[in-house]
């Protein structure tokens, strides 16, 4: 069971009550059909179709409560009550690469919310972590897979 708070936006929030809510209506009673059909095709001890449908209804079960989870643990942030002073969940990061000098922006959002290619990237993240509480002109060694990566926040905003 989950017990972390999830920071979200009101948008990512109603993005997931809509994903359970086809999860529950859609593909749930479809999973349930798909095991009625494979039922009815025999001896369910050598029924593969059968073994794989009831597999693909566990992993529906088990992302329904995950997605539950998340839902339940939710607190919705409001930008504007976000204190652009220092690194925050929701803030825009520019940063500076002291290894190669190149400047790299990142909005620091939730789990949910991360997507690299949009430069979003988790706040639970190596480099999302040792950004918290930062301000502008600090500097941060960060541990990422790859090395040590160094960095000097040059501009919070929203």
């Amino acid at each position: 069971m989950m017990s972390d708070t999830n920071y979200v936006t009101e948008e990512t929030f109603e993005r997931l009550k809509t994903e359970l809510q086809h999860m529950k209506g859609v593909d749930r009673p479809a999973a349930s059909r798909a095991i009625a059909e494979a039922r009815e095709k025999g001896d369910l001890k050598e029924n593969a179709e059968y073994d794989a449908a009831k597999e693909a209804q566990g992993m529906l079960e088990a992302k329904i409560k995950h997605l539950e989870g998340v839902i339940a643990t939710a607190r919705i942030l409001d930008e504007k009550n976000i204190d652009t002073s220092k690194v925050s969940i929701l803030t825009r990061v520019t940063l500076t690469n002291l290894g190669t000098k190149k400047k790299v922006t990142y909005k620091i959002v939730s789990e949910n919310e991360a997507n690299l290619k949009q430069g979003k990237i988790s706040v639970t993240s190596p480099i999302g972590k040792s950004l918290l509480g930062k301000v502008i002109g600090d500097s941060v060694q960060v541990q990422v897979p790859a090395g040590v990566l160094g960095f000097r926040v040059e501009n919070i905003e929203l």
